[in-house]
């Protein structure tokens, strides 16, 4: 029930359903409107002013630097935004390099600090990774690179010994935004580099403007993909960056996206670069190269773009397909653990020989949704004998947290894992895998009052028949952005069908 009181906040020129779904979201007045003014000032993050202060520095003496990137639609949209902000402000020598997740796994490892180093690296930047990359850190500082981290996830008990740690999830960070993605990290550090730039004189205000707003498309983009908190502050960036696209103002990479996608740039929402957009980027990452999706997100014309964006809707339709097939696989696992127990568990460890490493977190993510239990789902790794694994979570269940006491009561189990409450990503080998699901089934019973509990679906109540008209459409529509944690409005009433159709044989 919300607070009438909630309500009475809200002013009466709003729609009356409107006021209702907003105060159920603890809007206050002065969250009404997404200005750009608005937003948790760069000050506010220390580190990210430190980081630019590096990033001026190499600027001056014209080091080659490198972006370290993620094969999510994060980590894709962070790298390009860093590359091509640090480009337009001047930096002369930018490339990026993103590893192979079937060869050297996931952020700065010490196989890629090699790399990075034989291709003449000066200045490491990680972007949407990093904060668990201690050997790949240290490694870089041996072949004399320096590293700075900008990254979202949560950390460890360890940090590597980079030269800056840009993350408002670290330890003691007082900055406000802590539900920043990785791209939004990877922002901040940037606009902190322009403001030191305009204080200078070294560039025109403008020029700075320019090249940070541009940006804004990406964040929005990365942020809604990676499912991060629509809390205020976010929904300021995703705003922002969709009313350039709605302006037509989207970089060629992206509106070649939305192209594919058969989606109008002019009334694309949220929902759309989530459900639409995130995916086609993300199949590179989850099946071939990510620097396909980041090559189509730096593509300077439409033109150069288009076919790029054409091969990642090909992926996607094969990820679609593979994705398909390994949740049918996943229920039949399921079904069997459920016919031994003959009762839910309280987690599920799902295994299959035949599933891909870049597929599993879909899956594990679509069971949780059906199971209304967390679960962790493993494919055979590129390395013989190692399993990849993707867990996702429901509410309650921190994820990652499950992870770490894991680690540590059995120490040598899991090789590797990080991430957030609801979503992480581990590694283990194949003989440890009776082990791992053993010991998920012991930690997760601490949790089982909690995942007893009906799984509700949260409503914004009835509706009186006056008011189902184009104008709540509308109000509802300018109501967001809507996303993660702040969810699209969702009403519940008896109706009768009058017609129903299935769409595109899926919908």
């Amino acid at each position: 029930m919300v607070d009438p009181a909630a309500i009475e906040l809200l002013p009466d020129s709003l729609h009356p359903a409107m006021r209702r779904v907003l105060a159920a979201r603890n809007v206050v007045p002065d969250q009404l409107e997404t200005p750009m003014s608005a937003l948790l000032p760069v000050s506010g993050l220390a580190p990210a002013l430190a980081a630019a202060e590096r990033l001026l520095e190499a600027r001056r003496r014209d080091e080659s630097i490198v972006i370290v990137g993620d094969f999510d639609a994060d980590g894709a949209t962070a790298t390009a935004l860093m590359v091509s902000g640090l480009r337009m402000l001047g930096c002369r020598h930018v490339d990026f390099m993103v590893p192979d997740r079937f060869r050297l796994g996931y952020g700065l490892s010490a196989g890629l600090a090699e790399q990075a180093a034989a291709a003449g690296a000066q200045l490491l930047v990680t972007v949407d990774n990093g904060v668990a990359s201690l050997d790949g850190v240290a490694r870089a500082r041996e072949l004399g690179m320096q590293v700075i981290v900008t990254d979202h996830h949560l950390p460890g008990d360890e940090l590597p010994d980079a030269v800056v740690m840009v993350n408002p999830n670290l330890p003691d960070e007082p900055f406000a935004g802590k539900g920043l993605a990785g791209v939004g990290v990877a922002f901040y550090v940037l606009a902190a580099l322009g403001q030191l730039l305009r204080s200078s004189g070294e560039l025109a205000a403008d020029t700075v403007r320019s090249a940070v707003n541009s940006q804004l498309d990406l964040v929005a983009l990365g942020t809604v993909a990676d499912l991060v908190p629509l809390d205020y502050n976010n929904r300021i960036l995703v705003a922002a960056g969709l009313r350039r696209i709605r302006a037509g103002h989207a970089r060629p990479g992206l509106a070649a996206l939305i192209e594919v996608a058969g989606r109008d740039a002019s009334r694309l929402r949220s929902s759309d670069l989530g459900f639409a957009i995130g995916p086609r980027l993300t199949a590179a990452g989850r099946l071939a190269d990510m620097r396909v999706g980041i090559d189509c997100l730096l593509s300077p014309t439409v033109a150069e773009a288009r076919p790029l964006a054409r091969q990642l809707d090909a992926l996607n339709q094969q990820r679609r397909q593979l994705q398909d097939g390994m949740e049918q696989t996943a229920r039949r696992h399921v079904e069997a653990a459920l016919a031994r127990v003959a009762d839910a568990g309280n987690a599920y460890c799902l295994f299959d020989p035949d599933w891909h490493e870049g597929i599993v977190g879909l899956v594990a993510s679509r069971m949780k949704d059906q199971l209304n239990r967390p679960v962790v789902a493993f494919a055979p790794a590129e390395q013989a004998g190692e399993l990849k694994g993707s867990a996702r979570s429901v509410r309650g269940v921190h994820i990652r947290d499950l992870l770490a006491r894991i680690a540590a009561r059995r120490p040598g189990l899991i090789q590797r894992f990080g991430g957030h409450a609801m979503a992480a990503g581990l590694s283990l080998r194949a003989d440890h895998l009776d082990e791992f699901r053993e010991a998920l089934a012991a930690e997760s019973a601490a949790y089982a009052e909690l995942l007893a509990e009906p799984n509700l679906l949260w409503s914004d109540g009835q509706l009186a028949t006056d008011v189902l008209d184009t104008e709540l459409a509308g109000a509802l529509e300018a109501g967001g952005p809507w996303g993660q944690a702040f969810p699209e409005p969702l009403f519940d009433d008896r109706l009768e069908v009058v017609d129903w159709r299935l769409l595109k044989e899926r919908h």
